[in-house]
């Protein structure tokens, strides 16, 4: 039997999203699958009312700070709009231009051949204090650097720390005025 990640879809709470790569494959250090996840993160956030507060996109996985704007939402829906859309345009890319690179995405099984993510629900926390908050949107731009791969947060390119830091702004908007009033 397969075991489901239970998601806590509470009002007024934010979520702190980690979800991998399938078999922790570095897919996400081509630029080209970062591009397409940042789409589906833009679309989730349209289709689903959400705002981005943080995220880091590392070689295989992804941190993702979210907080639902509605009351009546499902993080696993969101997560299936992100997931979702990634899979199929990296799936429709490799068939079309980049057919070796089929052979990444295979899971030896008939009934679901390839893969992008990783199978289920990921890692979700309910995020219910803004001491919590800032702590989380520390712990995920300094994840490449725990891991040896930076020197500081605002090195990697794929994060919310340049907009975190009032530099520049990041290649996804972050809604930092809503996080004011958590």
């Amino acid at each position: 039997m397969k075991n489901k990640r239970i998601h806590f879809n509470t009002p007024g709470h934010a979520h702190e999203l980690t979800f991998s790569c399938f078999k922790n494959k570095k897919f996400l250090l081509d630029d080209k699958y970062c591009l397409f996840l940042i789409d589906a993160i833009n679309l989730a956030r349209t289709k689903h009312h959400i705002k981005i507060w943080a995220y880091m996109f590392m070689p295989d996985h992804v941190h993702l700070l979210l907080y639902p704007e509605r009351d009546d939402y499902s993080i696993s829906t969101i997560l299936l709009t992100i997931k979702q859309s990634v899979s199929r345009r990296a799936l429709i890319d490799a068939r079309k231009s980049e057919p070796f690179r089929l052979k990444q995405f295979e899971t030896g099984l008939t009934s679901k051949k390839y893969r992008f993510w990783q199978d289920g629900g990921g890692y979700d926390r309910n995020i219910t204090s803004r001491e919590t908050l800032h702590k989380m949107i520390d712990y995920i731009h300094n994840n490449p650097v725990r891991k040896g791969l930076i020197n500081i947060p605002d090195e990697w390119k794929w994060s919310s720390s340049y907009d975190w830091n009032g530099r520049v702004n990041g290649p996804i908007f972050i809604d930092k005025d809503s996080v004011q009033v958590f």
